[in-house]
């Protein structure tokens, strides 16, 4: 039976292991055994716990309690935690998501004992390596032995990187295998969509009007820790949602909610809450961001997963970022980069609001990219 380790720590790469749990309990019982690995990164329950019981993950055979901390200290803790674990199990695979410090955590624990890296969302790139996500992202795909990318454009940037398309089994990480498979997330959000809509009462509970409110999230360092730019985006929240008249809800990130009042300008922050038709609230589980994504109008965001999210429930996006993973939803203008400028965010709002031909074409696959990995994992081993 091929034995793999999943590592998760952030909240995105919880509800990401989700889908391949449920494709292994699913499809593969017989033939893969997964032993899961919480990091601790994020320890909050609104940010963890919560999203474990809700998608039914299988509990954590180990948690490393790491909890917050700089860069090199959390990372050094994870690296030490993960690398005695893998030198107990001795899996066949070390499964790792994304591109937190969890993720190149995993990688460089995994590859200096020669445990065959999987990444999965590997190949994407924003071309901006003031980011630690890019640094992340990048190292973890030149270490791993099997890259499953969720996009066309993500393949190819592996391509121009320089990984070969033409290996064949047995993959190592010399000579690793590259797939273009779709996204789990899509898998995810095909999934939960019914149960959302038969579990979630986000939408009642807040006084909300199905497809005539907004959706908002911000966690993102660069804006929250720059008093600049969230006063920015906030000031553009607060016309779009009072000017407009239009309700938008922010499910408040643990880290934004700590800073919010000590970063905006008093007068500023007087405004946002005393605005009715902004509604900032505690974090949502998964299921009520799907109704909310699902029923809302427009997605603003700097999550690169709400962005692919808004585009699966064929939502318009305006990006609180300079730049994006996701080109296609930019190419496809159902979505607009605005930054943290709040006369773009507002322009971006209007020309999305307008638009009345934006099309959604798949580009995220099938709904069975993790089928797909598993399989492949399975073949590489049997090779």
């Amino acid at each position: 039976m091929l034995k793999i380790v999943t590592i998760i720590g952030a909240r995105p790469q919880i509800i990401k292991a989700a889908a391949l749990s449920r494709a292994i309990k699913n499809h593969f019982a017989n033939n893969i055994k997964e032993i899961i690995v919480h990091t601790g990164q994020h320890y909050d329950t609104n940010m963890s716990q919560v999203f474990i019981d809700e998608l039914g993950i299988p509990q954590p055979d180990y948690n490393l309690n790491v909890g917050s901390g700089g860069h090199a200290s959390q990372t050094s803790d994870m690296i030490i935690g993960i690398e005695g674990i893998l030198q107990d199990i001795k899996p066949d695979y070390l499964v790792l998501y994304g591109d937190t410090n969890s993720t190149i955590a995993g990688a460089l624990a995994a590859s200096k004992i020669h445990i065959p890296i999987v990444h999965i969302e590997a190949g994407l790139r924003s071309f901006n390596k003031l980011m630690p996500e890019e640094i992340n992202r990048i190292m973890c795909d030149h270490t791993s032995t099997l890259l499953f990318s969720p996009t066309l454009t993500g393949y190819n940037n592996l391509i121009n990187e320089g990984f070969e398309t033409h290996n064949t089994r047995p993959y190592t990480a010399d000579k690793p295998g590259v797939f273009h498979c779709g996204d789990v997330m899509y898998d995810n959000s095909l999934y939960f969509a019914g149960v959302a809509e038969q579990q979630s009462r986000v939408i009642e509970d807040n006084n909300l009007i199905k497809n005539k409110f907004i959706l908002s999230t911000i966690h993102r360092n660069n804006n929250t820790d720059d008093p600049e730019r969230l006063s920015s985006i906030f000031e553009a929240l607060n016309h779009i949602s009072s000017v407009e008249e239009t309700d938008i809800i922010l499910p408040l990130h643990p880290r934004t909610s700590k800073i919010i009042e000590q970063n905006l300008d008093k007068a500023l922050y007087s405004k946002l809450i005393a605005n009715p038709h902004l509604k900032i609230v505690k974090p949502v589980s998964f299921l009520d961001m799907i109704a909310l994504e699902k029923n809302c109008s427009m997605v603003i965001t700097d999550s690169g997963g709400v962005q692919k999210e808004a585009y699966y429930f064929k939502k318009p996006c305006v990006i609180l970022r300079s730049e994006t993973e996701w080109v296609e939803i930019v190419n496809q203008k159902a979505a607009r980069i605005a930054n943290a400028d709040k006369e773009l965010i507002i322009e971006s709002y209007h020309r999305l609001s307008e638009d009345k031909n934006i099309k959604y074409p798949e580009i995220f696959g099938d709904g069975k990219a993790s089928e797909f990995i598993c399989q492949t994992m399975l073949d590489n081993q049997l090779s």
